[in-house]
C-alpha cells in the first residue's frame, strides 16, 4: 500500500455548512482538496466521512494527510518538511514594518485587538492584601477569557471565586500555598494550578515571599469576594497543580512545548502550556483559538500584519482568534513562554 502524499503542509480551513457529509481525502493525491474527488481508487486509502453537526463552523481540515484525529488537524505538520516555516526578519519588507513603542496605558496597541501588555505600568487596585488588575477581558477585545493579574503579600488574601467559570493559575513569582473549597497545595514558580466552576479559592504566600500570578477564567468573569471558605473541592478531579517536566515536552518544529493544565486533569475549554522558542522567527500564521502568552525569560518581537514591539519577561501577549501573528525571539538563548488557548486543547495546530 503506497503512502499518503502530503497536499500541504498546513490545514485547510473550511466553512461547514449545517448537515452537509464531507469526504475527506485521505489520499492526499485529489485535486479538490482537502476533499474526495476519487482519486484515491487502486490505492488502498478511503475517504473520511464527516457530517456537520452545526451550520457556520469554521474546522481546520488536515492537509499533511498524517493526523491522528481525522479529518481534523492535530499538529503533526509542525514537525514535517514545510511544516514549521520560518521568516526572515531581516528581509526589506520586515524592515519597514513599523516599531511599536508607545503605551496606551500598560498596552501597547498592535493590529486588530492584539496587543503587548506591560503589568509594571498597570494600576493596581487591592482588596485586602490582594493587589490585582485586568490583563484580558471583553472590554479589552477578548470573547471567551477573562485574564488577571495577582499579587499579595504577607498574608492571605481574601477569598475568592470565578463564578461558574473555570479557572486556571500561572505562578509568576514566589511560592506558597493555593487552597481550593478547603484542600491546600503548594505552589512554586512555572506551577499551572486548575480550579473548577464554582469553586473557592484563597491564596497564601510563604514567608518572606511575594506571590504573582496570571488566572485566566472562561467563560469570561469577575472575581467575586465572599466571607468565608466553602467545603465543596470537587474529588472528581483530585489534581489540580501541574509542574514542569522535561520528559513531558512536545517538538513543534525547532520549538517544544509541554502541557500543563489541561484536559487530562479536568479542563476541558482552557488549555495551558509552557514552551521554548529558539532564536528565530516563525512564519505568520494564525490560530482558531484566542491565545495568552507571558514571556518568561529572553526577549523578542511580536508581529503582526504591519506592526511589531519588542516583548521582554513579564509581558503578556492577547492575540484574537484568527489574528495574523508572528513572535519572535532574538535572545542567543531564547525566549521562554507560557500559554493559555480557549477554546482549544492543542497548542501546535496553526494554518
Amino acid at each position: 500500500m503506497p503512502e499518503a502524499k502530503v497536499a500541504q503542509p498546513k490545514p485547510y480551513l473550511i466553512t461547514l455548512t449545517g448537515g452537509r457529509t464531507y469526504f475527506w481525502c485521505r489520499c492526499g493525491r485529489s485535486a479538490s482538496q482537502p476533499l474526495c474527488d476519487g482519486s484515491h481508487k487502486g490505492t488502498g486509502f478511503e475517504p473520511v466521512r464527516y457530517v456537520a453537526a452545526a451550520g457556520g463552523e469554521e474546522v481546520l481540515f488536515c492537509g499533511c494527510k498524517q493526523t491522528s484525529t481525522p479529518p481534523f488537524c492535530d499538529g503533526t505538520h509542525t514537525n514535517l518538511p514545510g511544516g514549521s516555516p520560518q521568516d526572515d526578519p531581516d528581509s526589506p519588507e520586515n524592515r519597514a514594518v513599523p516599531r511599536v513603542t508607545e503605551q496606551s496605558g500598560a498596552r501597547r496597541l498592535l493590529n486588530g485587538d492584539c496587543y503587548v501588555f506591560s503589568p509594571p505600568h498597570a494600576s493596581l487596585r487591592s482588596e485586602g492584601t490582594l493587589q490585582y488588575c485586568d490583563v484580558i477581558s471583553g472590554e479589552l477585545g477578548s470573547l471567551h477569557q477573562t485574564t488577571t493579574f495577582l499579587r499579595v503579600a504577607g498574608a492571605p488574601s481574601p477569598i475568592m471565586t470565578f463564578g461558574t467559570s473555570d479557572t486556571i493559575l500561572f505562578v509568576v513569582k514566589g511560592s506558597g500555598t493555593v487552597t481550593i473549597s478547603g484542600r491546600s497545595f503548594p505552589v512554586a514558580p512555572t506551577d499551572g494550578v486548575y480550579i473548577r466552576a464554582g469553586e473557592a479559592l484563597q491564596l497564601a504566600p510563604a514567608q518572606d515571599s511575594r506571590l504573582e500570578l496570571l488566572a485566566t477564567t472562561s467563560p469570561r468573569a469577575d472575581m467575586q469576594w465572599i466571607e468565608s471558605m466553602a467545603q465543596d473541592f470537587d474529588t472528581a478531579c483530585p489534581q489540580r497543580i501541574v509542574s514542569v517536566d522535561a520528559a513531558q515536552r512536545t517538538a513543534m518544529g525547532a520549538r517544544y512545548f509541554q502541557l500543563l493544565v489541561d484536559k487530562r486533569i479536568g479542563s476541558k475549554v482552557i488549555t495551558q502550556f509552557i514552551g521554548h522558542i529558539p532564536l528565530s522567527k516563525a512564519a505568520p500564521h494564525r490560530h482558531l483559538y484566542e491565545e495568552t502568552i507571558l514571556v518568561l525569560n529572553g526577549s523578542g518581537c511580536m508581529w503582526t500584519e504591519d506592526r511589531k514591539t519588542d516583548v521582554r519577561a513579564g509581558d503578556v501577549i492577547f492575540l484574537p482568534r484568527k489574528q495574523v501573528h508572528s513572535l519572535q525571539a532574538t535572545d542567543d538563548e531564547g525566549l521562554d513562554v507560557v500559554g493559555v488557548i480557549c477554546p482549544g486543547d492543542n497548542p501546535s495546530i496553526n494554518y
